[in-house]
Order: structure tokens, then C-alpha cells, then sequence
């Protein structure tokens, strides 16, 4: 049974949890669990589903927590409670995230509450978009959305760095694609059976790509997913973003996990879809070539893929209540990111 925790009542706390469970992650992993108190909500980072091969340092693990992490915000401000987050609280618990308390009760802002009811709407959209570009003003909301949680969000336009972008995309994934242990991983987590409530099952792949497609090769899944004569052609100019955060380190993953989410959830919320060029981060030389091309003094977090989608269906989320710890995980000594 869910507990009481900072003035909630058990389906409040159930409800703010499935909410927060609603996060993206890598290969739809979800790698967060909690653990309750009268006074606290802590988030745990689950390294059981880290993925050793695609996210050697954990970064794309606390981006994941990180995003969870706004999710729990928005619905705790729903509830008309102001979180108060403390990120990393304790040194001697690595795998301890955050802590949120209870700062009083305040209502939650409009931009909150549409930001609230679109986290069941967010969803990664692998399929094709149509061409019609995304709007300045809609640019902007999504630049402030990161700017919002502490972020930078680099919309990538010029022609030069567009085709720069392209090959490294291409590079990247053909180097991933080559290691044996990669795929095994990827085979592991993608292309499941729709009853499996984690990894990203074959109907929520893309079609399949074809050469020129270099934008979404990581997206299809394989197995029975749609192949090109399902839909339309994919866009051949989406909007390309890269998000910064303005430090490093475990703290900045989790910074930059809530600034992702912000803008997913912004972009949302004006009727866009996202999906994600994993492999441009994953990949250290490539992820310190587009740091570069780009001017950044951090290494980037993620990079998006923006434009007019078509709704598509959710990928499957645990329950809720295979995502609480009765008590603080064993302390564990992880190794110490490289970043």
C-alpha cells in the first residue's frame, strides 16, 4: 500500500509518481525508483537499468531522473504544494538523486498547469513529421523553457553546421552500430513485446530509414515495426536542437534532465513532437566535436529532433508500486562520471 508523504493522501502520491514515471529515458528504461517519508520524497537513481554500452557514465541515466524529477515538481504544484528540491543531498548516498519537501501551499501558476496536463500527452515520435517548419515564437517558448531550468537550448539553422550535424549523425551511429555489444544491447530494449512495461516496443518504431534518412536512423526499432511503405517519407529539414547545461558534472545531468523536460513538455503543449539523436551524445568524440561546432562550454545533454507530428501511441510504464524502496538502497561505490 502508498503511504502518506509531505501532506499527500496515498492516491495523490500515487498519482504525482505515475506522473513523474511518465519521463523519458533511454530505450524507455526507466531507471528511477523513490522511497517515501512523512516529510520527504527521494528519488533514486536504479543503476540496474543503466545501459553499460550506449551510457557508460550515467549520464543519459540522470537526464532520464532528471526529466522525473520536473514531472514530480509539476505534479506536486498541481496539488497546490510548492516542492522545495535538493539535488545530491547526501555525498555517502551516490545513488540517492533529490530530495523534495513540502514548502507550503501555493497554487500553481497557468504556464504549470499546462505543463502539468501535458505529460500524458508527451510522447517520442520516431515517425515521420510533416514539413511545415516550426514557428519563431514557438523557437523562442522552447529557448526559454531551458533557459527556465538553468539550460541553453542551441537551435542548429545554419546550413554549414546542419550538414556538419548530419554527417556526425551518420559517423555516430555507424560506429555504434558495428560494435557487437551495442546491438545486443539495443536488441535488448528495443523492438519488445507490447505487454513488456519497459524498452520501446516495435509499434512505437519509425519506418524503416532509407539512405538518406540520416536525421532517424536510430529510430527505427526493427522486429515487425512499420517499414517505409506505412507512411509518408520522413522530412528531409527538421528543426535540429541541442541542449547545454551551464556546468558539469551530476548535478548539471540533473539540472539538464529538468530543462529537457521543460521543453518537451512546452513543445507539447504548441502541438510539436520530439524525438531524440541519441547517438551524437553517446559517442565522446562526437558529442566533444559538436561542443565545438556549436560554442559551447559544456558538453551538450541531448539533441532534438523538432516538427509538426501525428499523435502516436504511449510506450507501456511500470506501476507504481514496483518503483518504491522501503529502504535506502545499500550504499554502493560507483564508478566517479568522467565529463
Amino acid at each position: 500500500m502508498i503511504p502518506h508523504a509531505i501532506g499527500l493522501r496515498p492516491d495523490d502520491v500515487e498519482s504525482a509518481l505515475a506522473a513523474a514515471s511518465q519521463a523519458p529515458s533511454l530505450h524507455n528504461s526507466q531507471p528511477w525508483m523513490f522511497r517515501l517519508a512523512e516529510q520527504t520524497i527521494e528519488l533514486y537513481q536504479d543503476t540496474a537499468r543503466m545501459l553499460p554500452v550506449a551510457d557508460p557514465d550515467g549520464r543519459e541515466l540522470r537526464l532520464a531522473c532528471g526529466a522525473a524529477l520536473l514531472n514530480l515538481r509539476l505534479a506536486l504544484h498541481g496539488c497546490h504544494i510548492r516542492p522545495i528540491v535538493t539535488l545530491l543531498p547526501d555525498p555517502g548516498r551516490p545513488d540517492l538523486l533529490a530530495a523534495v519537501r513540502h514548502g507550503g501551499f501555493k497554487l500553481p501558476t497557468p504556464e504549470q498547469d499546462r505543463l502539468l496536463r501535458a505529460i500524458p500527452r508527451r510522447h517520442t515520435n520516431r515517425r515521420p513529421f510533416s514539413t511545415t517548419p516550426v514557428p519563431a515564437a514557438e523557437q523562442y517558448a522552447l529557448r526559454r523553457a531551458a533557459l527556465d531550468e538553468r539550460a541553453w537550448l542551441h537551435m542548429v539553422d545554419d546550413l554549414g553546421q546542419r550538414g556538419r550535424l548530419r554527417a556526425m549523425a551518420s559517423r555516430a551511429h555507424t560506429q555504434q552500430m558495428a560494435d557487437p555489444a551495442f546491438r545486443a544491447e539495443l536488441d535488448s530494449w528495443t523492438g519488445t513485446a507490447a505487454t513488456r512495461p519497459d524498452g520501446v516496443p516495435a509499434r512505437a518504431g519509425g519506418p524503416l530509414p532509407e539512405p538518406q534518412d540520416t536525421w532517424v536512423l536510430r529510430d527505427f526499432t526493427g522486429g515487425t515495426g512499420p517499414t517505409r511503405a506505412d507512411g509518408a517519407d520522413f522530412e528531409e529539414n527538421p528543426l535540429i536542437a541541442v541542449l547545454t547545461p551551464h556546468l558539469s558534472g551530476p548535478y548539471a545531468d540533473l539540472q539538464a534532465g529538468q530543462a529537457l523536460q521543460r521543453v518537451l513538455l512546452t513543445a507539447t503543449d504548441a502541438g510539436l513532437s520530439c524525438s531524440f539523436l541519441s547517438q551524437l551524445i553517446e559517442i565522446p568524440r562526437t558529442r566533444e566535436e559538436l561542443r565545438r561546432m556549436i560554442s559551447a562550454t559544456q558538453s551538450p545533454a541531448a539533441v532534438l529532433r523538432i516538427g509538426q507530428g501525428w499523435p502516436v501511441t504511449q510506450t507501456a510504464r511500470r506501476p507504481v508500486r514496483y518503483l518504491l524502496l522501503e529502504e535506502p538502497p545499500a550504499h554502493a561505490v560507483h564508478p566517479a562520471p568522467r565529463n
